[in-house]
């Protein structure tokens, strides 16, 4: 019987039972396509992570599947809390590495920040940067989030479609009350992504530049098995640049954006707009960990 390690970590946040659940496993070489379906359909979180040391590319590789049997793609909560744990275990996973640390999810090179902030440290994910593809019809999403059209108007911005590494539909929401009313229509949502071609819903409310935090969000994700999300860090990093083109907010500047509030999962994503890229930061604490069995 061969057994895997896998640990369980709280993604965004710097305390135990808030933020994003995430299981990682780590093996030492790839495994069936059932088992990695098996293995996250029994953790049950929203995403589980599956890494291995490559000796050859000289890099920690990434693999990340929903319990839907959907392989996730791009810097998010899957990324990090798979690198928070490496270095939170001192596994060498930077030796043999020139210049910017790395790491690759996918056949995707991710660079990386590594900084420390009041005794955690916190890693930094660069997204592409931002592309508005196009927009989606207010009457539609708002019945599919359970809204009315009045309550998706803030600052006149439009729903648009934005994309770092991933597609996600960026929809502004009146205020705060508003935004905790929402309700996820799973099949009107899953129609309309197909039909607009976008992956989630990324609901944001906004206060003031100068704000605690950029914007307070809610997503949806039901087309890959997710109804909400604590954390989603590639739809994070496609509203900072969203916001950035909007004239909402600046380049070379650091905000937080807060996220799962309405589940009790509160969550911290730290966002920076540079002109090559978006950065994604956050970190992540170890809950527990222990064997799994083939």
């Amino acid at each position: 019987m061969k057994k895997l390690k896998y640990f369980v970590l709280d993604v965004f946040t710097d305390e135990r039972y808030k933020g994003n659940q995430l299981s990682v496993v780590y093996t030492d070489d790839e495994l069936d396509i059932n088992q990695y379906h098996d293995i996250s359909r029994e953790f049950g979180y929203s995403e589980t992570s599956f890494i291995k040391y490559s000796p050859r590319e000289n890099t920690l590789k990434v693999r990340s599947f929903t319990t839907a049997k959907f392989e996730v793609i791009g810097a998010g909560h899957n990324l990090l809390g798979a690198v928070c744990l490496a270095l939170e275990k001192k596994w060498d996973i930077f030796k043999n590495q020139d210049g910017q640390p790395s790491v690759m999810i996918g056949d995707a090179k991710i660079p990386l920040k590594i900084d420390e902030q009041n005794g955690h440290t916190y890693v930094g994910m660069k997204q592409r940067s931002a592309k508005i593809i196009k927009q989606a019809p207010a009457d539609i999403i708002a019945e599919a989030v359970g809204l009315s059209i009045n309550d998706l108007d803030l600052d006149l911005w439009k729903i648009n479609i934005v994309e770092t590494e991933v597609a996600h539909l960026m929809v502004p929401v009146k205020n705060l009350e508003s935004l905790q009313k929402a309700v996820s229509n799973k099949s009107l949502l899953k129609k309309a992504s197909e039909k607009f071609g976008f992956e989630g819903c990324y609901l944001f409310t906004t206060i003031g530049p100068n704000a605690q935090y950029l914007a307070e969000t809610r997503f949806f994700n039901p087309s890959i098995g997710i109804d909400e999300d604590p954390a989603t860090g590639t739809a994070a990093g496609p509203l900072a640049g969203y916001l950035e083109q909007s004239g909402y907010i600046d380049k070379d500047k650091d905000f937080q954006i807060l996220q799962g509030k309405y589940i009790n999962q509160p969550s911290i994503i730290h966002v920076k707009v540079v002109d090559d890229g978006i950065w994604v930061s956050g970190t992540s604490a170890i809950v527990m960990e222990g064997e799994l069995y083939l």
